[in-house]
């Protein structure tokens, strides 16, 4: 949580989804535990939250 911003750009690998004049989406994937995130922004409000599988877990991808 309180770390600088160089050692959170290598934590996580960010991929964009989506984006036009308003909504931007991104899938932020931690480096250490393989877990993806959903990132989504609308103007100033945003939301971040887990992907889930089939059956309620994180979602990994294999590292």
């Amino acid at each position: 949580m309180f770390f600088r911003e160089e050692e959170a750009e290598k934590r996580f690998e960010v991929q964009r989804l989506a984006q036009d004049k308003f909504i931007k989406t991104f899938i932020l994937t931690d480096q250490k535990t393989g877990i993806q995130y959903l990132f989504s922004s609308y103007g100033t409000a945003g939301g971040l939250t887990p992907l889930l599988d089939g059956d309620g877990k994180p979602m990994k991808r294999g590292l």
